[in-house]
């Protein structure tokens, strides 16, 4: 068993640049978990540099220089940044609350339809069942609020928290932007010289994760504006919540866009019932999602990794349960980053 075990260590550990990934690899992992929440406004400065250094770059293409591109682009980013915080954000916690608020009556709404179930149903379903059910549905309703309270309660607290955030990140976005190629060069000038395995990982890694990630957020606003526009248009309460609850569903591939089906058409219904409206609504929802799935997505993401759908599900579920909304977002990314690992460790030992 030590002789297998050897043999293993020695083939895939006997070159000095697969040991440097390694310790390269756990390093940046132990530094996320260790220091994480400390970092946090570094990390989310870094991700937001790094989604927009690629207009910076599209306008150097066209001769501008570059300092005055980052100022340009870093101008567009505050511009959204505050427009995100004092128009859309605020919208969205009046919708949030509101409809939290009208949770109860859509409930007993629900729970008249589903009573007439017993009566057409009788042998799958009884009156009891449906009122505990209903019963249980209302509780929840009461915890959420109790937990809404809580939460408004407890962010009083960490108001100063997020206020350095916001002064925090926006520095470090221009910085990151302005010396972010410098810095990449300090850095790599700690690294040994030969490093053709860590070259070959990151100009995939570079390639497919700004594919990714700047397709992913392009992504998330065509959707959830498009949604947005066709709600507000069809009357539909929530619109904006609703809207930005589907733009993020986009995040999770092949499921999002099923559960948040489920909230869209309850909304719809008890708003309408069996109408023409919710017809109408569950029709243009539709043609939202199949002209993501079958236009939009092949356009933005031709040249981003092919990943098994298998092995997509696989890693939103691992990620996601280890770092929450943002290991879903960048589950992708890193599953490719661990098969770029695997594609360049084999063949830099085989060769030599």
């Amino acid at each position: 068993m030590f002789k297998v075990f050897r043999a293993w260590l020695d083939h895939f550990f006997a070159d000095e640049q697969a040991l440097l990934l390694v310790v390269l690899l756990a390093v940046g992992l132990a530094s996320i978990l260790m220091f994480g929440s400390t970092l946090a406004p570094v990390f989310a400065s870094m991700i937001l540099a790094y989604l927009t250094l690629g207009l910076v770059e599209w306008l150097e293409r066209f001769g501008v220089n570059h300092l005055p591109a980052v100022w340009g682009i870093y101008s567009l980013f505050i511009a959204l940044l505050m427009a995100f915080i004092f128009v859309l954000l605020p919208l969205l916690w009046y919708q949030a609350t509101d409809l939290l608020g009208d949770l109860p009556l859509m409930l007993e709404k629900l729970r008249g339809l589903f009573m007439l179930l017993p009566q057409q149903y009788p042998e799958l379903v009884n009156a009891d069942q449906i009122k505990q059910l209903s019963d249980a549905a209302m509780a929840e309703i009461g915890n959420a609020g109790q937990l809404l309270v809580s939460f408004s309660l407890a962010s009083i607290g960490q108001s100063l928290t997020w206020l350095v955030y916001l002064v925090l990140v926006p520095i470090l976005v221009f910085f990151f932007l302005k010396d972010g190629h410098m810095m990449v060069l300090w850095l790599t000038a700690f690294l040994p010289t030969e490093r053709n395995v860590l070259s070959h990982v990151w100009l995939e890694m570079d390639q497919q994760i700004a594919n990714y990630v700047r397709g992913k957020v392009v992504e998330i606003g065509i959707v959830g504006s498009a949604t947005y526009v066709a709600f507000l248009w069809l009357g539909l309460d929530y619109a904006a919540l609703l809207a930005m609850v589907v733009g993020l569903s986009v995040l999770i591939p092949y499921i999002g866009a099923t559960l948040v089906t489920i909230p869209v058409a309850l909304i719809g219904y008890v708003q309408w019932g069996v109408s023409t409206e919710f017809y109408t609504l569950i029709i243009v929802y539709g043609i939202i999602q199949a002209l993501d799935g079958n236009v939009l997505v092949p356009l933005l993401f031709s040249e981003a990794v092919n990943l098994h759908p298998v092995a997509i599900i696989v890693a939103v579920l691992f990620f996601g349960s280890l770092w929450g909304l943002w290991g879903v977002f960048f589950a992708i990314p890193l599953a490719t980053l661990l098969k770029a690992v695997m594609n360049a460790w084999p063949k830099k030992l085989l060769s030599g």
